[in-house]
């Protein structure tokens, strides 16, 4: 069947001027209404104004306890010359009592002074005082929301009192997901086959929808078909406003999208200059029916979804499109762009000091983690070419500022404790700890330039025999800092379960048959295994892998786990966590250096907290290969005069 090979690379303005103009032209935005009763309208869009039924409150009502009476039987009460007012001429209320004739003021009951059956009052009483008046909140017929206003719980509350049962609301968008792929496969398991890909897409779509206030239809997975996808889209057409087709739109052998659009209608743009999210369709099926093919990459999936289908979502319903929060950052790394393309670039914000930082994440479409990460999205236009370190520019916010400004920046060198400090500070004290793996060196560098709180560092001075504080006072030395310990930790080779090779040393790996993977230049285990190759006299050259890397000691583990090497080195904890053999070849020390001017008192307070506490220590234990007898302690400090 025919299928698309040519992707234009239409500019982003271009194809959503086209796009809204095309839907405008159709009628797409003329949305119907219905009516709901006022207890199910949360989140519902007003489609009229809303008209009080009744006055509220309806009667005159007390507005304190106390007693109801005649404002001219108080008119000589003072502190000298007290009125007693009898039984039969007061009557008792509480808060919101009926206020009957000829009673016309109410008096509070701790103003009142009681002598038998008779009240005294030391101050007169103007009328209505304490009393509601009828209509005092709402009059009958009064407007209690205008259309094109969203129902929220105070909402609702009002018109309950106004006595209003039923609203009339916008019709909800319904949108129509269909997810298509062979290699897809509904639900993830740990024994996955080589090339099928866990569906997941269309459930984020989905929830992004429900944000937005639309509901969807959800099809389940279409295989690359031409006639499958073809019965499923006309399936879902007639029950959805817009209808969202989840990858086929690039131009593979069975990317069938774009062809199957044309037949049923038109294709308006096929290929659009962005990155991520290039081969992004947009069409009309029918008369009026909004049709967008997501490429199958999550995070094109959900730029393009974002940028496209939000606004229709809201449109439709009557709804100005909110403008996202934005907020001023400066780069810590630069991103190099090419010309002719708006590229998105996701990133981790903090404050340090008077300043927002945007550490920019790993720029890979299928990267679904950074969405998880992600606090804001930074748009590098088609004109330039990049954004230069320490340059300022505009993030479009995916996170509440607040928790922006509760970040605690770790960079440097991993290890897993430091998700298991994420998860304590997150849940103890609502303090985000954000982690980027870049080395013990690279944590150094970032600690030098002021765009880290603090490094995990595990760094062997191989003159002095001892770990980090040597790195720290020759690079911080003009810095106020403290090196605290978390733990000291195994470090060796992870093989396979039951070690097939038998590798018992570094020397074997001289072996061209076995596969080494390394970690990255500057990184802690880096530098510890070049003094091991030394010492052994093990030359690096003769490893067969070793200017592989990766930069995590899981990354190690996942490699070997995976057959894409047979050993590298790394923690033991690593080797657990994957359920494979562990070697030990050397104990090293893992600390945190923090910059004492840059972090809270009271962040730190809280960050020993938690290496002391019990329940890290419980934990960390369980992982396997840790000594934590100094684990919280301050091994040195710097401070500055």
């Amino acid at each position: 069947m025919k299928r698309n090979i040519y992707i234009k690379n239409t500019p982003l303005q271009e194809a959503m001027l086209s796009f809204n103009q095309a839907l405008n032209e159709a009628g797409f935005f003329k949305t119907g209404e219905e009516w709901v009763d006022v207890g199910h309208c949360l989140g519902r869009v007003t489609s009229r104004p809303v008209l009080s039924k009744r006055s509220s409150p309806h009667y005159q009502a007390s507005a304190m306890d106390g007693i109801a009476v005649r404002a001219k039987d108080t008119y000589t009460a003072s502190e000298t010359t007290p009125v007693r007012i009898a039984e039969s001429s007061y009557l008792m209320v509480d808060t919101g009592d009926y206020v009957p004739p000829p009673y016309d003021a109410v008096i509070m009951i701790e103003d009142v002074n009681f002598f038998g059956n008779e009240a005294e009052i030391i101050k007169a009483a103007v009328p209505w005082q304490h009393i509601r008046s009828v209509g005092e909140d709402l009059v009958a017929q009064d407007m209690i929301v205008p259309s094109s206003y969203p129902l929220g719980s105070y909402e609702i509350a009002a018109l309950i009192s106004a006595a209003v049962d039923k609203v009339a609301v916008f019709k909800q968008p319904v949108v129509g997901i269909i997810p298509t792929g062979t290699e897809l496969v509904p639900t993830a398991s740990p024994d996955l086959e080589p090339g099928k890909i866990v569906e997941s897409n269309s459930y984020m779509l989905a929830a992004l929808c429900q944000g937005w206030g639309a509901k969807t239809i959800r099809h389940s997975i279409v295989e690359d078909d031409w006639d499958k996808l073809l019965q499923a889209v006309r399936e879902m057409e007639p029950q959805s406003d817009l209808l969202v087709i989840c990858s086929g739109s690039s131009a593979g052998r069975e990317d069938y999208t774009s062809a199957i659009i044309a037949s049923l209608g038109r294709v308006l743009n096929h290929g659009l200059a962005i990155k991520p999210g290039k081969p992004a369709i947009l069409g009309l099926i029918g008369e009026n029916k909004p049709v967008i093919g997501v490429p199958g990459y999550p995070v094109s999936a959900q730029l393009v979804f974002t940028l496209f289908a939000r606004p229709l979502i809201y449109r439709r319903q009557g709804l100005v499109v909110p403008e996202p929060e934005e907020m001023q950052c400066q780069l810590t790394r630069k991103i190099a762009s090419p010309m002719g393309v708006d590229e998105f670039v996701y990133v981790n914000l903090a404050k340090l000091q008077d300043r927002y930082l945007a550490y920019p994440l790993s720029r890979g479409a299928g990267i679904s983690s950074n969405l998880v990460r992600a606090d804001g999205v930074i748009k590098i236009s088609s004109g330039q070419e990049g954004i230069n370190v320490g340059e300022y520019s505009q993030a479009v916010l995916m996170r509440p500022r607040h928790e922006i400004e509760r970040s605690l920046v770790c960079m440097g060198s991993h290890d897993l404790c430091i998700d298991l400090l994420i998860d304590y500070l997150r849940r103890r004290h609502e303090i985000r700890l954000l982690s980027t793996n870049v080395g013990s060196m690279g944590g150094l560098m970032a600690l030098m330039r002021g765009e880290t709180h603090m490094a995990g560092i595990h760094l062997l001075d191989t003159e002095q025999g001892n770990y980090n504080i040597s790195y720290v006072q020759r690079y911080l030395s003009g810095k106020n800092w403290r090196l605290i310990n978390v733990a000291r930790r195994q470090q060796g080779l992870i093989v396979k379960k039951g070690n097939p090779l038998g590798i018992t040393g570094l020397a074997q790996l001289l072996d061209p048959g076995i596969r080494f993977i390394n970690r990255q230049k500057g990184a802690g285990t880096r530098i510890l295994l070049d003094y091991l190759l030394k010492r052994d006299g093990v030359d690096p050259a003769g490893i067969n892998g070793y200017t592989r890397e990766e930069y995590t000691h899981l990354a190690v583990a996942a490699a070997v786990k995976n057959d894409a090497c047979d050993c590298g080195l790394g923690i033991m904890a690593s080797a657990r966590v994957m359920d494979l053999d562990f070697i030990p070849l050397a104990e090293e020390q893992y600390d945190l250096c923090i910059l004492t001017d840059l972090i809270p008192e009271a962040w730190t307070e809280l960050l020993l907290e938690a290496l002391q506490s019990p329940d890290f220590q419980e934990r960390l234990r369980k992982m396997g290969g840790y000594n934590l007898e100094l684990s919280g302690q301050v091994l040195a400090a710097n401070k500055l005069h």
